[in-house]
């Protein structure tokens, strides 16, 4: 009852406060996000009834892999960069307490002893029977109070709430912006472990391909620039590795420092492509959603707060007025502290007011007027850069889609092309066993068997080259001759023909080889 009319009697005595009051700025924002359509030249979204969507959404429902997840909740619990913002938090749920003392009375109690023994050769000699020592004994308490008339207290408080709660956004901003990173940071992890496994498949194909035109080499089939050329391949592969290995560690321990831990390894979970990629976003996603960014509560909290020291400035251009007040026992013996007589007490009302401060109270309100301003400032910046982010947002979405869909597309058309190259280089391989000659019966079949037969497999099978065929016939002698030498470059074709490529470019200079048998043989 005591504590509620002396808060009335406060109240009463602070019904004046000093300062502008706080209204949100207006800054005519449109009502809706730049999305995909609307950069296309189509009309931006309109807003809609059902708000629920991505942004909605905790976290632990957006990422579905159960690693990620735990990581998460790791970095939740040890990471030291939140733990830093709930500290500041708790601090400034201090300063508000400090502020809002200065609301209410000040009283402290205390006691006090005294004793004094006169000089005797003073100027003062107090005579005779006065050689024992002076006692006094004090016991009391003292209370002062200023009192609130315009509102500088009320301000202080109001600035240390807002402080408080900026304090809190800001944990939360520090929350979203550890989930994200931490998220982003395994996701390029992961796609590091994908371009690994990429670049030993690739390696291992252009080794094989190296091992491939070595032996064409050795048959004499083949040149040294074809060999270099697949070395250079096989070198380019093997430099990829340690590059990427160091990216794969790099990006580890920034895991790891994010889960505030020591750098090391980090666990793996679903892969890349196991990973969620769609995210339904409703159309007309309104601007109001906006009032939920961290970010943004920060930054009008810190305005609030700087609005508050204006008027806390302006306050101390006005009188204040304090009472202090003080009572208590008083005696010089101890066992008369307790009698009605030892009884004191004081009272001191007292006002005081500026006068003359060489202009340092208006400067410090021209100080706390200017920074609420660049705050101000500093909030509308902060909206426009949470529109742009969140325009940008809606818009690599939409256009990841598209690309994701034409990459699709690509996709598809280069495996129809893989498997039509392999197709005509297995049918060239089946020809090729069907026109070569067995080991051991060379010798049997006659000139013109193997001329029809190279003329029937041969890749081209047009009137010039069978009359190209027939022209040569004068010669066949010499060419039977010459066919001794090439045996043994045919059978090497033979038994390169008959090993399946495994890319693009093996299937093509197989190809090659398969008309070169089909000449090699015409000319037997």
């Amino acid at each position: 009852m005591r504590r509620s009319a002396l808060g009335f009697f406060a109240s009463a005595l602070s019904a004046c406060t000093v300062g502008p009051d706080y209204q949100r700025p207006e800054l005519d924002a449109p009502t809706s996000f730049r999305d995909a359509d609307d950069a296309e030249g189509g009309s931006p979204a309109e807003p809609g009834a059902d708000t629920v969507a991505f942004g909605n959404q905790p976290w632990f429902e957006v990422f579905d892999d159960p690693v990620l997840q735990d990581l998460i909740h790791t970095a939740i619990g040890e990471n030291l960069d939140l733990r830093i913002a709930l500290e500041r938090i708790l601090a400034s749920r201090e300063v508000v307490t400090i502020a809002g003392a200065d609301a209410y009375p000040q009283v402290r109690a205390g006691a006090s002893g005294d004793i004094l023994s006169p000089s005797t050769n003073g100027l003062n000699d107090p005579g005779a029977g006065a050689d024992d020592p002076l006692t006094q004994a004090t016991v009391g308490a003292d209370l002062s109070w200023t009192f609130d008339l315009w509102g500088k207290v009320r301000r202080a408080s109001e600035a240390a709430r807002a402080q408080l709660i900026a304090n809190e956004a800001a944990r939360l901003e520090v929350l979203r912006q550890l989930v994200t990173d931490l998220a982003a940071a395994y996701f390029e992890l992961r796609e590091l472990d994908l371009e690994h496994e990429i670049t030993l498949l690739s390696l291992a194909s252009r080794r094989a391909s190296l091992e491939l035109v070595q032996a064409r080499l050795d048959g004499g089939v083949a040149n040294k620039v074809e060999v270099y050329q697949a070395q250079v391949l096989v070198t380019t592969a093997e430099q990829l590795l340690p590059d990427l290995e160091r990216r794969q560690q790099q990006k580890e321990n920034q895991i790891r420092i994010l889960l505030g831990g020591w750098p090391g390894p980090v666990p793996r979970g679903s892969s890349l492509a196991e990973q969620r990629r769609e995210i339904e976003i409703p159309a007309g996603l309104p601007s109001e959603l906006l009032a939920r960014r961290p970010d943004l509560v920060f930054a009008e909290q810190r305005l609030i707060e700087a609005n508050a020291r204006i008027g806390e400035a302006k306050a101390l251009l006005y009188p204040s007025v304090s009472l202090t007040a003080a009572g208590g026992l008083q005696s010089e013996d101890l066992n008369d502290l307790t009698q009605g007589g030892s009884l004191f007490w004081g009272l001191l009302p007292t006002i005081q007011m500026p006068i003359f401060q060489a202009g340092r109270l208006r400067a410090n309100v021209a100080l706390t007027e200017a920074q609420q301003r660049a705050v101000a400032l500093g909030y509308a910046a902060a909206v426009r850069q949470a529109f742009r982010e969140v325009s940008d947002a809606l818009i690599g979405v939409a256009k990841q889609r598209a690309f994701r869909e034409q990459s699709a597309a690509l996709a598809e058309t280069l495996t129809s092309q893989r498997e039509l190259s392999d197709e005509r280089y297995r049918g060239a391989s089946r020809a090729t066993s069907r026109c070569s000659t067995p080991s051991g019966s060379s010798s049997t079949r006659s000139w013109a068997s193997r001329k029809r037969c190279s003329s029937s497999c041969s890749p081209t099978s047009s009137s010039t080259a069978r009359s190209a065929a027939a022209g040569r016939a004068s010669s066949c002698r010499a060419r039977r001759r010459r066919s001794k030498r090439t045996r043994p470059k045919l059978r090497l074709a033979e038994r390169l023909s008959r090993n399946r490529a495994t890319s693009l470019s093996d299937a093509c200079w197989l190809q090659r080889l398969t008309a070169l048998q089909a000449v090699c043989w015409r000319s037997a």
